[in-house]
């Protein structure tokens, strides 16, 4: 290790709060890589727009196969979906995520990923201390607050429409 770089054993033997947490401080800043934000940009905006891209050859695909814009979109939804907790069984979501950030996390295969992920990471205990307790662990706020937001939205248009405001 270098002689200007901040060592983690300095830090463990400071006695002084004060002292320590500058020492940590300047341990974290030299350690932590440094990345471009307008690449991570970048790669994000690629990224996420190529899973927009596939979802529209997907529609395209399924109208082009007979079936209605509504129920190609449908298709779309539950094909990209699949792939995304294929990608997650085979560990390879989690390397496209590091590489684009939150291009991966956007469109619905970061949802179906963050429902997949945990299920996955603890299937070894079990069916319903394992994957029960934890398939929602991330995605369960995200859905509680999502159906409480949309029910109070849906009795505030209820309430519009029998007062007039709708």
């Amino acid at each position: 290790m270098e002689k200007n770089k901040t060592n983690i054993k300095e830090v463990i033997r400071e006695r002084s709060p004060e002292k320590k947490e500058k020492i940590y401080n300047q341990y974290v800043k030299e350690n932590t890589p440094k990345k471009s934000w307008f690449i991570n940009l970048c790669k994000a905006y690629l990224v996420g727009g190529l899973i927009c891209v596939l979802g529209q050859v997907l529609i395209n695909l399924f109208q082009g196969s007979g079936m209605q814009k509504e129920t190609a979109s449908l298709y779309t939804t539950l094909s990209l979906i699949l792939l995304s907790i294929l990608f997650t069984g085979f560990n390879l979501y989690q390397k496209l995520g590091n590489f684009a950030g939150a291009g991966t996390l956007v469109p619905i295969t970061g949802f179906a990923n963050s429902v997949a992920a945990p299920a996955i990471e603890f299937k070894e205990e079990g069916q319903v201390f394992g994957i029960g307790c934890k398939i929602f662990t991330i995605a369960g706020p995200v859905i509680l607050y999502g159906v409480f937001a949309s029910w109070v939205l849906g009795v505030l248009y209820w309430l519009g429409k029998i007062i007039g405001w709708v």
